[in-house]
């Protein structure tokens, strides 16, 4: 027969049954992780949220240059509003953004494509050497990199000219001032952009390449599939989580890039390269219409939301793939 044993306190008494936890006990547990969460959410209230509160009011005034002397403003409604959707200025510059991000992004994902499949085919010094190149490049700030980026295309002294001028296929190039033509300027500023996006793209997706399963090339192979068919049908097919990915970053980030362009170009000549992060800061910082700005800035806003709502959609969509 089983012997049931009952372990005794010192005074021979069997011990208490634990009392269950009382409303207060889980009241406490329940709202430990609002304490530990708190002080990051207030930073984050007071540096995202509230702003974002302002430039959402700021959109509804005429808060201009005589506002930052005085105080004063009136509220004007939809007004500001009315008169961006009317101006045709700003339809230029959302289609000249619109245009030029999608060949940023085009630019961008295929080149890192390319340099994520080459560093699959090196070997280990050179892939490593590579990826430190890569890093190096991605991590220099956009200022930085783009003052230098302006010197190499300075007319006179810039490398790049004498370069082109030593090739002797473009003609005497010395004195070529790239931000003086709408095409050679956004060619430059292209080149740039493209080369501070493609260490994040190779990288992100080198990380999703390796990881494609050796057996799948192998039988693909035996049934002779070419390489580019491999990369195609059985490579492709399994980075593509990845490629959505960096692609819609790639969106949101070139669609606000703005101290490339103005370092560069400002925007010229004339309004050649003004897009929608160089118009709203013209308007609200030069001519000092900051309520328009503030407009010009929340359509912006809900743009990329619809980007990101795109984004997220394909991502559940996706997801048991991820």
């Amino acid at each position: 027969m089983p012997v049931t044993t009952t372990v005794r306190d010192a005074a021979g008494a069997p011990p208490a049954a634990s009392a269950p936890p009382g409303p207060g006990s889980r009241r406490r547990r329940t709202r430990a992780p609002l304490w530990l969460l708190s002080p990051a959410g207030l930073v984050l209230a007071v540096v995202t949220l509230a702003p974002i509160g302002f430039l959402l009011f700021t959109s509804f005034t005429d808060y201009n240059q005589r506002t930052l002397f005085t105080g004063t403003y009136h509220y004007v409604g939809i007004d500001q509003y009315t008169e961006l959707l009317a101006d045709s200025a700003f339809w230029m510059s959302l289609v000249r953004t619109v245009l030029f991000t999608a060949a940023m992004v085009a630019g961008s994902v295929l080149i890192g494509m390319g340099v994520s499949h080459l560093l699959t085919r090196l070997g280990r010094a050179m892939r490593y050497a590579v990826t430190v190149v890569l890093i190096v490049a991605w991590a220099m700030p956009n200022v930085a990199s783009s003052l230098v980026w302006n010197w190499l295309f300075q007319p006179g002294y810039g490398v790049v000219n004498w370069f082109l001028d030593q090739l002797r296929v473009f003609g005497d190039t010395t004195d070529l001032n790239w931000a003086q033509d709408p095409a050679r300027a956004y060619a430059s500023i292209w080149l740039l952009i493209v080369w501070q996006a493609v260490p994040f793209i190779a990288l992100t997706v080198n990380a999703a390449e390796t990881q494609v399963p050796q057996e799948y090339k192998e039988a693909a192979r035996l049934d002779g599939a070419t390489e580019l068919a491999v990369y195609r049908i059985v490579t492709l097919n399994h980075i593509r989580p990845t490629l959505l990915l960096v692609t819609i970053l790639s969106v949101i980030w070139d669609y606000n890039v703005f101290n490339q362009i103005w370092l560069i170009s400002r925007g010229g000549p004339g309004d050649a390269t003004s897009t929608l992060g160089v118009y709203t800061y013209k308007t609200a910082f030069v001519g000092f219409h900051i309520g328009q700005g503030a407009a010009i800035s929340v359509v912006t806003t809900l743009l990329l939301l619809g980007l990101t709502a795109v984004y997220i959609r394909r991502l559940l969509r996706s997801g048991e793939d991820l």
